[in-house]
């Protein structure tokens, strides 16, 4: 079986429990209003009634939690609706876009590219960055002491081809551990949970560490773990892509006017955050809180945030890197990338606001005034 159709098999089971939970009310659950968001007010943006946009419950999507809780987006859509869903995995995203139930989604590297690839790079857009980091390596500090300790341990991550998985395959290669990509069985036993559930796994001593994203790793602290490694320590500068800006091809190209307005307010959105980052953290845990009944504690709250970066570049040459990654695990034949980002309107935003120009390393699309940076 070729590994392209081994992981979409793979995606597509992973991905049936989330949708069946989220069916009453389409592919994401509804977001709450927590009550701090603007009212729709003013002329409607591209003359559409309501501009749906999706995210998952994580801190590394702390764009679209703040920009939804302070009422940014409502904000420039104006009297356009800004309607919010909330989703637990990339493929129910994923889906939700090719359906046309999503115009506009927050999304990670892996499940941008697997989207972009199975339609043939004809549904997908990747038009912003979001957030960089966020992702550590927790363990067991009872049973791993060092890096070379992981060896023979079982290892958690959130799904078969996912962000993470693709970056722990790598790492373990890199330390000439052998791992069969869909076992997850080799000198390291990959085992992928779902982050809801990785904190009783840890706790149990079902598995011995988790390469995970935030909040999910600062759980795995506050419940006795030890952080072993920072996966920002190991890309240039520090920074990798952990979230992306994604729309709907159909969409760009029938209501820029309405992307452009999610833009500006994400960008609008990250430059309040890095201005007010106490302010911001508490804005985000509150839209958690509206979101899934519960906030979180301080002593994961707080390490948590400080670990992500808020950016609005989409640091195009690491995704470009991280599906070479999945390459080599065996999870993903060379994909064809080129088309998978249109900055055009992001740069034009930044332009107006006397900022540089973002690198869309070679893999964007032409547009009229887009002035596509030349490859790195």
């Amino acid at each position: 079986m070729p590994a392209t159709t081994a992981l979409r098999r793979a995606l597509a089971v992973t991905a049936v429990l989330p949708l069946l939970a989220l069916a009453a009310c389409g592919y994401g659950s509804q977001a709450k209003d927590p009550g701090t968001a603007q009212v729709a007010s003013g002329a409607r943006t591209d003359d559409l009634d309501a501009v749906r946009i999706g995210y998952f419950g994580n801190l590394t999507h702390g764009t679209a939690l703040v920009g939804a809780e302070k009422g940014f987006f409502q904000k420039e859509l104006r009297g356009t609706e800004a309607k919010y869903a909330v989703f637990n995995a990339g493929p129910s995203a994923i889906e939700a876009l090719n359906s046309g139930s999503l115009d506009v989604a927050f999304l990670g590297p892996s499940p941008a590219v697997n989207g972009y690839t199975k339609a043939d790079g004809k549904n997908l857009r990747i038009v912003g960055g979001a957030a960089s980091g966020g992702v550590k390596l927790v363990v067991n500090p009872d049973k791993v002491t060092s890096l070379e300790d992981v060896e023979g341990k079982r290892i958690a991550t959130p799904q078969l081809g996912n962000t993470q998985d693709v970056a722990f395959l790598n790492w373990a290669a890199e330390q000439g551990w052998k791992v069969d990509p869909q076992s997850g069985k080799g000198d390291v036993t990959v085992v992928r949970s779902d982050n809801k559930v990785t904190p009783d796994a840890f706790t149990s001593g079902s598995v011995d560490g988790a390469w995970v994203p935030e909040p999910t790793a600062s759980r795995l602290v506050a419940q006795g773990g030890k952080v072993l490694l920072d996966e920002s320590s190991l890309w240039p500068d520090g920074k990798f892509v952990i979230t992306n800006i994604a729309v709907r091809q159909e969409f760009l190209d029938e209501h820029p006017k309405a992307v452009e307005a999610v833009l500006r307010a994400s960008v609008a959105a990250n430059r309040w955050i890095n201005a007010h980052p106490e302010k911001a953290k508490e804005a985000a845990n509150a839209r958690l809180a509206a979101d899934t009944g519960k906030p979180l504690p301080a002593d994961v709250l707080d390490p948590a945030w400080k670990s992500i970066t808020f950016l609005d570049d989409p640091l195009a040459a690491t995704l470009r890197t991280q599906a070479g990654h999945a390459v080599e695990a065996g999870l993903l034949e060379q994909p064809d990338l080129k088309g998978i980002y249109d900055l055009s309107l992001l740069r034009k935003i930044l332009r107006a606001a006397g900022r540089p120009a973002v690198d869309d390393a070679g893999l964007g699309v032409a547009r009229p005034g887009s002035h596509t940076l030349p490859r790195r």
